[in-house]
């Protein structure tokens, strides 16, 4: 297997898939199929590819060590970033998604698309928060009006 291609290939995948996402206010229908289920879809195969067709036989899940025996071999570590890749992704589309469907502001989810394609837990977490901070203030404003 060539890495280099296949690394080279599923990270130009996937950062269409994030360039999508920047601009889904302006094509949110095409943005949620393309960004959300296929190009995931597409490094899924190629995850699944790699992990049926080049197995590795050290390591595991087990314990600590086992990972770090496990992801010494380049199969593994190709398969762990497709992973990486199709699960933020799949991950930034939720979020665009989920923000539209509450009326959510782009503007408050646009700089959480960039920590989750970094960081991904991270990223979720910022969006969880601004989420809840919005909910929270939307929730007093209501209050303080209905008492006014």
């Amino acid at each position: 297997m060539d890495y280099e291609t296949v690394f080279s290939g599923v990270n130009s995948l996937a950062m269409l898939g994030w360039v999508l996402l920047l601009i889904s206010p302006l094509i949110p229908k095409w943005s949620d199929r393309i960004s959300g289920y296929a190009i995931p879809a597409l490094l899924a195969v190629s995850y699944v590819a790699i992990v049926g067709f080049f197995p590795v036989s050290e390591g595991g899940y087990g314990s600590f060590s086992a990972v770090v025996q496990l992801f010494s071999n380049p199969n593994a570590i190709m398969a762990g970033w497709i992973h990486f890749l199709a699960f933020d992704l799949f991950v930034g589309a939720w979020m665009c998604r989920s923000a539209r469907a509450k009326n959510m502001s782009f503007w408050l989810v646009l700089p959480c698309l960039p920590v989750t394609f970094l960081f991904g837990p991270a990223g979720f977490l910022m969006f969880v928060a601004l989420g809840t901070l919005r909910s929270a203030i939307s929730a007093d404003a209501r209050v303080n009006d209905a008492a006014v």
